[in-house]
């Protein structure tokens, strides 16, 4: 296969997560679409879905006026 300067990037890195894989030094897991953490940082969301990941992320909403106030922070896969 050709690869291109712009796409190498992105074959070093699977091949580095398949081989540490491999090595058993990272457990790769199914996360589905609906409980990826990374969409509130990612896309525009519906308002309960927003609320939804806003809370596993330990976020509380404090006031309009006060804006968001962190209250606990933990990584939702160490939850699993």
């Amino acid at each position: 296969p050709i690869q291109h300067g712009r796409t190498k990037h992105i074959n070093v890195k699977f091949h580095a997560i398949r081989e540490a894989e491999k090595n058993r030094d990272v457990h790769l897991m199914y996360c589905r679409s609906e409980d990826q953490l990374a969409d509130i940082l990612t896309k525009a969301l519906p308002s309960p879905k927003f609320n939804e990941l806003r809370s596993k992320l330990g976020v509380l909403k404090k006031s309009f006026k006060g804006g968001f106030k962190v209250v606990k922070l933990f990584l939702y896969f160490l939850l699993l």
